[in-house]
């Protein structure tokens, strides 16, 4: 019974010390290291951003409106070229041949023509003096009109013709750049379904972009009904590596309609291209700066945290604990967020090391500014 007695007291002294000693490495525990700032407060203008590709306003496929072998090319893909440049020399022999035919065709049916009028004029001098009946007279005259139609008709085969040894050169129907696949020398061209090239003009171009139902709606009732003048006339830029277009564009066109299956409005913005920077098929961001909006409320977009739909921001609380809030966020301006509720003036967020930190747990908090964000790394 002695020996169980000391067994258990052992046992309970154990516990004891170890629950000291756990007390106390909490108590020793590091408090975990973030940088924060404060809730940024200022009057703010909305921008609005939406991922556009760029087109060429004018983009053709060139056909042949001849049928033949191509003779000659006077053009490398990928050159810019200008409006009337030969571009293509179709074999016009037998145009050629077809053009003196007709022409020989004309020359007949006029000479047959003069002949009629001859004959035309001495019956109706006989029929003047009776010495022929009207019915003669009548069959010369209908003689002459046939002959007369079918120099009109040959005439109209002639310009034809011409028309189609023309036609044999093709030519650039704008200034822009010719594509790299052009139709090699020696191939036969089809009469309109054969593509010989394809043609982008580059002094201007459109940037594409589509936006949502909510979106133009919440524009609309902005701009009265339409999207805002403002909104549309400056519209800024940026390429895939980040630089920004030196040159702002402005709404050139707007769909009729919601697409049946994005539900959304295409829309394309003119920009201009004087040096050909900008290529058919790049990605770029179009930026556009909306309403702007009174003591908005900003916060660093990496301190933001969403997870299932739902959006966080670790705030610090009295004491330097951490304390994490539901938030609604708003438009994004550069590298900062803007929230529409959730914060408030004043309000500490954490902007690096969130992720090493429970709720209620004590920080140690370094302080940073706006002009430190550059500087900072992602979380």
């Amino acid at each position: 019974m002695k020996r169980k007695i000391i067994g258990i007291g052992i046992v309970m002294t154990m516990l004891a010390l170890a629950g000291c000693g756990s007390q106390q490495a909490m108590q020793g525990s590091p408090k975990a290291e973030v940088k924060a700032m404060s809730v940024i407060q200022r009057d703010t203008p909305v921008t609005y951003e939406y991922v556009g590709q760029i087109q060429a306003k004018n983009e053709v496929q060139i056909y042949p409106r001849v049928a033949g072998n191509i003779v000659a090319a006077m053009v490398k893909g990928g050159e810019t070229v200008r409006q009337g440049q030969p571009l293509f020399q179709i074999d016009r022999s037998q145009y050629e041949a077809a053009l003196l035919n007709a022409q020989a065709q004309v020359a007949q049916a006029e000479a047959a023509l003069s002949n009629a009028r001859l004959q035309t004029s001495r019956y109706q001098t006989l029929a003047a003096q009776q010495a022929i009946s009207q019915q003669t007279l009548d069959n010369a005259v209908a003689t002459e009109e046939q002959n007369a139609a079918a120099v009109e008709a040959y005439q109209a085969k002639v310009r034809q013709a011409a028309d189609d040894v023309n036609n044999t050169l093709i030519t650039a129907p704008f200034d822009g750049r010719i594509g790299v696949n052009v139709l090699r020398v020696g191939s036969y061209a089809g009469t309109g379904s054969t593509a010989l090239a394809t043609i982008s003009s580059v002094g201007s171009i459109y940037a594409q972009f589509s936006m949502s139902e909510t979106e133009y709606l919440h524009l609309a009732q902005v701009g009265g009904g339409s999207l805002p003048t403002a909104w549309g006339n400056s519209l800024k830029l940026v390429l895939s590596d980040g630089s920004e277009y030196p040159l702002t564009g402005k709404i050139d066109q707007i769909d009729r309609g919601l697409g049946t299956d994005t539900g959304s409005i295409t829309i394309k913005a003119a920009f201009e291209n004087p040096n050909g920077l900008l290529l058919p098929g790049m990605f770029a961001r179009i930026v556009a700066t909306g309403e702007t909006v009174p003591g908005a409320l900003l916060v660093p977009q990496r301190a933001v945290q969403q997870l299932l739909g739902k959006t966080f921001i670790t705030v610090v609380a009295e004491g330097n604990k951490a304390e994490t809030r539901n938030v609604t966020m708003g438009s994004r301006i550069g590298n900062l967020w803007m929230v529409t509720s959730g914060l408030n003036a004043g309000d500490v967020v954490v902007v690096d090391g969130y992720a090493k930190v429970q709720p209620g747990a004590e920080m140690n908090v370094t302080m940073i500014g706006p002009d430190d964000l550059t500087d900072q790394s992602a979380q």
